[in-house]
């Protein structure tokens, strides 16, 4: 993609970033499109393991425009997008953040940054079993998302893990695809909606089995087979499925925030008029506040929301009568 820099960047460490945009899936990097473009000097401190949940996923079929792409391919055409208009890449973990005076300090790999602005775009993990086979069959069967992948298992078998109002949406999207749909639950009632609930067990294709866990994944190039047991009677069986679908949470990336801006009691950023944070000039977009859609193109559009506010913000900073 040819070089086109909209906005230079910081002569020297001792001088701030207009904004540092912590993450680099679709959050953060639409963030950075926007903030360079509108011409902003732009850090993103990527992370060692840069790129979100996409980097973990095969075939994308739901991001507009882009049709089968891999979801490594679009996280590097984003990355190339951003950095092409003058956005600042590093692959470093975010390891603090000092909000007590301006500009920020954050440090990310042992070095220290300064900025005027933040975007928080961290994002959400998925929080897998700890099964044998889960991790190698990511993208193999193995999911964590039925809106994203429940076409690939039309007329197949699959299994969802949970007991929450995830996991009955992610059974129900199934549902629609699948021949058959399996709720293993490790106990012996669901914690979601009593509406949820009646959606679920009303549904034909779907059927649970309670107190139960699973022990291992197994399969060839994809899932095969997956191994469970009753934690009653601890008898052991295996289900032969096409794949399983992980709904047991998501774990935001809001460590470094504790104590530092507003979370909520699940540890979400916590959002005040639109993508403002607690703190004034730290902006926030993506999973790790949205924790109803998790969808790389919701994600973006919040870090397109994101990206506007900072550059009012920074703005209203500068016009005289006005404050930070």
């Amino acid at each position: 993609m040819e070089q086109q820099t909209f906005a230079p960047k910081p002569a020297n460490p001792t001088q701030p970033w207009d904004v540092v945009i912590i993450g680099s899936g679709p959050a953060g990097l639409t963030s950075a499109i926007y903030t360079t473009r509108g011409a902003l000097s732009t850090l993103i401190i990527g992370g060692e393991a840069w790129g979100g949940q996409l980097m973990l996923t095969t075939t994308v079929d739901n991001y507009p425009a882009l049709p089968g792409i891999q979801g490594p391919e679009l996280m590097q055409k984003m990355r190339d997008h951003a950095v092409s208009f003058g956005a600042e890449f590093v692959e470093k973990n975010a390891e603090s953040i000092d909000i007590s005076k301006k500009p920020f300090e954050i440090v990310a790999g042992g070095t220290k940054y300064l900025a005027n602005s933040a975007i928080v775009a961290a994002g959400a993990d998925t929080k897998w079993l700890d099964a044998p086979g889960i991790k190698e069959f990511i993208g193999k069967g193995v999911s964590s998302c039925a809106p994203c992948d429940a076409p690939f298992f039309k007329d197949k078998k699959v299994a969802v893990v949970g007991g929450g109002d995830s996991a009955m949406e992610e059974a129900l999207t199934l549902a629609k695809y699948a021949t058959e749909v399996t709720i293993i639950h490790r106990r012996e009632a669901f914690r979601a909606s009593a509406a949820m609930q009646q959606k679920v067990l009303s549904d034909p294709k779907i059927k649970v089995l309670w107190n139960t866990e699973v022990k291992e994944v197994k399969g060839g190039n994809q899932v095969e087979k997956v191994v469970v047991a009753n934690n009653k009677d601890e008898t052991t069986s295996e289900l032969s499925l096409d794949g399983i679908f992980i709904a047991i949470g998501h774990a935001p990336s809001t460590s470094i925030f504790q104590g530092k801006i507003e979370l909520d009691e699940k540890g979400y950023v916590k959002i005040f008029d639109h993508t403002k944070t607690s703190v004034p000039g730290i902006f926030v977009a993506g999973d790790v506040h949205d924790y109803h859609y998790k969808q790389a193109v919701t994600a973006a559009g919040f870090g397109c929301m994101a990206a506007m506010e900072t550059i009012k913000y920074l703005e209203e900073s500068k016009s005289p009568g006005k404050t930070s």
